[in-house]
């Protein structure tokens, strides 16, 4: 096969070849329609594909968003009723996904299996352009409305929708509001005015003719991106694009290019408000200010761009962070603080929350003179030298432990090819990189670029967002006043219809649909086994040391673990705390800001954790160890060992005002972050009384860690107690900081040495310590959290056994096979929440079930217990049984990050889970069958011994009292 082999019906534009990334970009199109084929040629088999269309919403009912769930409930050549969620357990996909941005929707996935990746590759080309749209499948995915009881018209209307409650989760989170706020004035004029996931109020205005001609008019290859990565050749790909798609389609215009936002020429100050569903509203306001710049598609004005970002609030050092971090004006800087560069025009946002209303003008002059400060005095060289070498070590870190690594790059090229710029140069950094070191060089760089893109831009707007705690209840009188008004001007023909259309919705949610004609693997694609790394060198003397050969690309990755001591029980409340804060004081002779300022120029910064695992085969039997990591180009090998030692023997607690700032930060963070993994929360509230460990997640990581924490902030105020804590961090680090010692070095192999000679100098061994226990623990759970929460978030949770019992790989693939075959329809198609399921938790030795965003809250609870039936009493089908086994596998075979499987090696390693172990484990997974899967669900899942687990809004106190369940407030 030649060079650029490729299919006739496509174009070869160009081949750029990366050395940064080992890999090779080729660009075509194809002639017909105009589509793009962006290739990204790598020798990774971790094959990757994302088509994206330009989708350009002009009012907020989430069309494109509602039409991304919509198109993948069926297609031309695969008319079932859910191809996408029937594909995720007919494969062995390690990502399958879709996503809706404020100016794209995007259809990506990847596969190690070749046979899988065509086979999703068939299913998504067919869903993405030629959908059935089928218009009970916008009534289910977007909103509908129905009678209370649904075949009673005398009952009351209510609103209904997979994405109209997904949405109402979002939309309940303060900083959803405060960006939609935001961009809805800097952008008066363009599609980024609207909500393109859909405000609530607005989505039941959305018709079903509304989205078919949104998709008639967006989901058309003309209006189309291909990005692939991988080591697949570029023909066989495009053989299936013409063949399954592209050969049907001519060129046409899809006006859906984004126009420019007409300049304002003064700045805007606008007051809103978000609902809190808390009694004290004091200082929880956010007050920001946001500049619209200049094209993302320029390249040398984003780069310059995210420069002037990195300059202004890379770290703590950084002027503008600073400001921000240390002023009493608020508690903490914006959660929406940054640049964003993802859109046709970028955004630059200041500001803080924790803040009051009356404090506004105030923070705008803090914002305002700290430019005009730095304006004036200009910036160090080496804080701009910083900030670049910080771009170039994110440029060359091969990631992969979230999303795939390819899919990372093509996602980072995305924006570039969505508005007609160059996705190449963007992956392709160095020779703009290099342009940028010139511009550099003028002492006027910095303070030019905050003229030019701040202080002299008028193109700018001050949000002012209050906490409103009767916003909640004027709401929902609103939505129930509107159901009301419906029903009130309903004709009784009107009425049969809207039952008619329930049945009609409710019998197709039933249908059993022949899958068979969708693709699959089989037992026989799935590997054998998977190698995990094991490290080239294990050394004993005169440290613990583990060494391993992995493709970082010129990275160095430095752990160490330490064995974790007996914790009294104030200072096990304070680790979470103290993780928080190690590697963000000052250490040594440096303060926090010269610590911030090293850290930075020299190395990809550190982290700080704990690490508490069960043994295998007792939920109670723990191995503790405090993780301290970093990473560093290895060039500044050096730097990273002297400064890694620095923070962990030499970490500065007499900087109290800074402990105080970041305490504040842990809280806001904590807080914001309920509402998006709200289903883990309850999770891990169903499942603490199972055991030490699951009780300390709770209590650690938990809301119940969110209200600790809470707590402490509000008793900080006083010189006193923040001395305290103050101390009692110090002695904590000083216990900490001694016991015994392992280390792991993860590099190329022929940078040994020059990670070698450093760190022979700086580390030692430490000494044994009294090992860290819990008492045993082990208690029934009937709990519901209040919170800001416009949705519900349910979990139930049994006592299971521990991994490595022969019961339990039944019960990891029990959890896959419950979703697939009964809470998917229950819990979303039926119930309406944007996610349920259930799952076997290591952990904490326990099976739980979940729901996400949830409307309802008592029918869940009884579905999970009704999932029990459904399993014990129904004849199943041996194919379910496998596909629910594929599920498991996919999730033990995923790959990471070269990095992140010798990290995960290691972890293995010092909590004592042996190859031997986790191979026997995966094989047990694979022997599994359905009469295994009845009889622990038989002996495990009784539903009068759920413990249960419950988020809530203050709404559904009632509803939770009368379940019986104890009620605390986060």
């Amino acid at each position: 096969m030649t060079e650029h082999a490729h299919h006739p019906a496509f174009s070869f534009i160009r081949s750029q070849p990366i050395a940064a990334l080992n890999l090779t970009v080729d660009e075509y199109r194809h002639d017909a329609t105009g589509a793009r084929h962006y290739h990204l040629a790598s020798e990774d088999d971790q094959n990757v594909f994302l088509v994206g269309l330009r989708t350009v919403p002009e009012d907020s009912t989430g069309v494109a968003h509602i039409l991304e769930h919509t198109v993948l409930c069926g297609s031309e050549r695969f008319p079932v009723r859910d191809p996408f969620f029937m594909m995720i357990r007919r494969s062995l996909n390690t990502f399958m996904n879709a996503f809706t941005a404020s100016d794209w929707t995007a259809y990506p996935f990847a596969s190690l299996n070749v046979k899988d990746f065509y086979n999703l590759l068939d299913v998504y080309l067919d869903a993405v352009f030629f959908s059935r749209i089928d218009e009970r499948d916008f009534r289910q995915e977007g909103h509908r409305v129905e009678f209370e009881t649904m075949d009673d018209p005398a009952t009351p209307l209510t609103f209904k929708g997979v994405v109209f409650n997904e949405m109402k989760g979002a939309m309940s989170s303060p900083s959803s509001v405060l960006w939609q706020t935001l961009t809805s004035e800097l952008f008066p004029t363009t599609t980024y005015h609207f909500n393109s996931g859909g405000e609530p109020v607005d989505i039941p205005n959305l018709t079903y003719a509304q989205l078919k001609a949104f998709y008639q008019r967006f989901y058309h290859p003309s209006n189309a991106v291909f990005m692939t990565y991988g080591n697949l050749p570029v023909q066989d790909l495009q053989t299936q694009f013409e063949e399954k798609a592209l050969s049907r389609f001519t060129r046409i215009d899809p006006r859906s290019a984004v126009p420019l936002e007409q300049p304002i020429t003064a700045p805007k100050i606008i007051a809103s408000t978000y609902a809190l569903d808390e009694d004290d509203a004091s200082e929880k306001t956010h007050v920001v200010l946001g500049w619209l710049l200049g094209e993302s598609t320029d390249l040398d004005a984003a780069l310059e761009a995210q420069v002037l970002e990195g300059v202004l609030l890379e770290n703590s050092a950084s002027p503008l962070l600073r400001a921000l971090e240390t002023t009493e004006l608020g508690g903490s800087p914006s959660p929406i603080l940054g640049l964003e560069d993802s859109q046709r025009q970028m955004v630059f946002v200041a500001g803080v929350e924790g803040a009051e209303p009356d404090r506004a003008d105030a923070v705008e002059a803090l914002v305002l003179d700290t430019l005009r400060s730095i304006a004036e005095q200009g910036v160090p060289a080496e804080m701009i030298e910083s900030v670049l070498h910080q771009i170039e070590l994110s440029q060359r870190e091969v990631t992969g432990d979230g999303f795939p690594y390819g899919l990372q790059l093509i996602l980072h090229g995305l924006p570039a090819a969505i508005h007609d710029g160059d996705p190449i140069a963007v992956l392709d950094l160095e020779p703009a990189l290099a342009r940028l070191r010139t511009k550099a060089e003028n002492p006027q760089f910095i303070p030019d670029l905050i003229r030019k893109l701040l202080l002299g831009n008028t193109h700018r707007v001050r949000v002012v967002l209050k906490p409103d705690t009767g916003l909640s209840a004027v709401k929902l009188a609103a939505e129930e006043a509107r159901l009301a008004q419906m029903k009130a001007a309903l004709t009784d023909d009107e009425k049969a219809a809207i039952v008619s259309q329930a049945v009609a919705l409710a019998e197709r949610q039933a249908e059993v649909d022949d899958i068979s004609i969708l693709p699959t693997v089989t037992r026989a694609d799935i590997p054998e086994h998977i190698d995990s790394p094991v490290p080239d060198q294990t050394l004993a003397q005169p440290v613990a040391q583990t060494w391993y050969n992995r493709s970082t690309n010129g990275l160095a990755y430095l752990q160490v673990a330490l064995d974790l001591p007996q914790l009294g029980h104030d200072e096990l409340d304070l680790l979470p705390i103290y993780s928080g804060v190690l590697t963000e004081l000052g250490a040594g002779d440096r303060d926090y800001l010269q610590m911030a300022e090293a850290v930075s120029a020299r190395t990809g910064g550190f982290s700080a954790r704990s690490s508490i695992r069960p043994a295998l085969d007792d939920v109670e039997q723990l191995s503790s160890y405090f993780i301290l990591g970093g990473k560093a180009l290895v060039r500044h090998a050096d730097d990273l060992v002297d400064l890694f030692h620095t923070v962990l023997e030499d970490a500065r607690f007499d900087e109290t005002a800074r402990i105080r700032d970041l305490i504040s930060q842990i809280r806001f963070r904590s807080e914001q972050g309920i509402a998006g993994s709200g289903h883990v929360h309850a999770m891990n509230l169903a499942s603490s009384g199972m055991s030490a460990r699951a009780a300390l997640t709770h209590l650690s990581g938990g809301v119940a860690g969110v209200r600790r924490i809470k707590a402490m902030d509000d008793a900080l105020d006083g010189p006193k107690a923040l001395a305290d804590v103050a101390e009692r961090l110090a002695r904590l680090h000083a216990k900490i900081k001694g016991g015994l010692r392992r280390y792991n070095v993860i590099a190329e192999q022929r940078h040994f040495d020059e990670i070698a000679q450093p760190l022979a100098k700086k580390m030692h061994h430490g000494a044994a310590v009294q090992p860290f226990k819990m008492s045993p623990i082990h208690k029934p759970v009937r709990e519901a959290w209040l919170g800001n929460l416009a949705v519900n978030y349910c979990a139930k949770a049994h006592a299971a056994v521990p991994p490595l019992h022969e019961d339990a790989a039944a019960l990891a693939v029990l959890g896959g096979f419950l979703r697939n075959g009964f809470l998917h329809r229950m819990i979303r198609e039926q119930g309406g929440a944007y996610g349920g399921g259930a799952g076997y938790d290591a952990e904490s030795a326990s099976f739980r079930f979940y729901s996400y965003r949830d409307p309802r809250l008592t029918e869940t609870l009884n579905d999970f217990d009704r999932a029990i039936d459904w399993l014990l009493n129904t004849q199943h089908e041996g194919r379910t049984v496998d596909e629910a086994i594929f599920g498991v596998i996919s999730s033990i075979d995923k790959p990471g990050s070269p990095a992140g499987e010798a990290k995960k090696s290691f972890f293995d390693q010092l909590h004592g889970r042996t190859p031997e172990q986790l191979r026997l484990m995966r094989a047990r997974v694979l022997a599994v069958t359905e009469a295994d899967l009845k009889r622990v669900g038989e002996r495990y899942l009784k539903p009068e011994t759920a413990s249960i687990g419950v988020l809530a809004g203050p709404t559904r106190e009632e509803e939770l009292v009368g379940l019986g369940l104890h009620i605390e407030r986060i």
